[in-house]
């Protein structure tokens, strides 16, 4: 298994879409890139601590590549945005790749070229080395699993999930593909 760990707003929002990914064997919702130790979700808020509200994903590279899963992260959130994924703004919900090695920053680098050929506006994903990961609180993991039906889950995180499923079915999981 491969892991990286990104951050494209919302932790909820991605974790739904690469949770249903071929290759994608676990999605974590966490914190990284703050000063702060052993953050909580209400010190996150505040947009104090330094961190990003980031997924951690493990990921089978004979299955998919990380080229892939970075093609897919650059689609479903706004990497020309500083600070911000719609209505949340700060830098907790900021744009990051956080790699672990040289060869996960050059395949980093060459994605930000090619998700800069498709915006207009520049791509503002700040690509840093991987720092120390702290798991977000039970509540938060599975959240779109779990909590559909609730008014963010619908209108925020259903049609990034609605997406995925038509424009990209190819991509999903067997068990996902008929839903």
């Amino acid at each position: 298994m491969q892991e990286i760990t990104l951050g494209g707003g919302c932790f909820w929002c991605t974790e739904a879409v690469f949770q249903r990914l071929k290759g994608v064997h676990h999605v974590e919702s966490g914190y990284c890139g703050g000063q702060t130790e052993n953050p909580d979700y209400k010190a996150i808020c505040t947009g104090t601590t330094g961190h990003a509200e980031v997924i951690k994903i493990q990921y089978n590279s004979e299955e998919i590549n990380l080229d892939v899963i970075l093609d897919f992260f650059f689609v479903f959130h706004d990497p020309t945005t500083l600070n911000r994924q719609g209505n949340d703004v700060g830098t907790q919900y900021r744009s990051v790749i956080y790699y672990a090695n040289e060869e996960e920053k050059l395949i980093a680098e060459n994605a930000i070229r090619r998700a800069a050929e498709i915006y207009d506006d520049p791509i503002v994903t700040e690509l840093s080395p991987l720092p120390k990961y702290y798991p977000a609180e039970k509540y938060h993991q599975n959240y779109y699993m779990q909590n559909s039906s609730k008014g963010y889950c619908s209108f925020v995180i259903g049609p990034k999930v609605s997406k995925l499923m038509t424009k990209y079915k190819a991509y999903t999981k067997e068990e996902y593909a008929n839903s």
